[in-house]
C-alpha cells in the first residue's frame, strides 16, 4: 500500500515520542518489510530537522533523523504546482494542505495522520495506523 506519512508520526518514531512510539514502531516495521510504501513531503524533511534539532538540541541527531527518512521514505517534491494546489484549495492548515496536493498528484491510497480532523477536507482517505494495519491483515 502508498501511503504518505504525516510529519508527526514520522517524528513520533524519530524522536520516539510517547505515547504514540510503539505505533509508530509497527509502521515503520511495515515499511522495511515493504508491505507498506510510505511517502513524505519535501517539506517534511525540512521540518523534521527542525523539530529534531531544537528538541535534541543535537545537529547530529537532527541530521540522523533526516538520514533515516531519506533511507525509508519516497520524498514528494513540492514545486510551485503542489503549492499553488495547496493554497487554492482553501485548507486552513497550509501544511495539511500540501501533503493532501502531494498525496493527491503521486496518487496514493491514503494519508496516516494521527490528527484526522486536519485532513477532513481530503479526497484520499485518511487512515490511523491501526486502520492502516487493520487492512494489511
Amino acid at each position: 500500500m502508498r501511503v504518505l506519512i504525516d510529519t508527526n508520526i514520522a517524528l513520533d518514531f524519530l524522536l520516539q515520542r510517547e505515547p504514540f512510539f510503539q505505533d509508530a514502531e509497527l509502521l515503520f516495521q511495515e515499511i522495511s518489510s515493504n508491505r507498506v510504501f510510505g511517502y513524505v513531503t519535501a517539506t517534511t524533511i525540512t521540518d523534521i530537522f527542525y523539530i529534531s534539532h531544537r528538541q535534541t538540541r543535537s545537529i547530529e541527531q537532527a541530521r540522523q533523523a533526516v538520514s533515516d527518512i531519506l533511507t525509508v521514505m519516497i520524498i514528494c517534491p513540492v514545486n510551485q504546482a503542489i503549492l499553488e494546489s495547496a493554497f487554492r484549495s482553501g485548507i486552513a492548515d497550509f501544511e495539511d494542505a500540501i501533503q493532501i496536493a502531494c498525496a493527491v498528484s503521486q496518487d496514493l491510497e491514503a494519508i496516516l495522520s494521527r490528527d484526522q480532523q486536519g485532513f477532513l477536507s481530503s479526497p484520499i482517505p485518511v487512515l490511523s495506523i491501526h486502520e492502516l494495519l487493520q487492512q494489511l491483515k
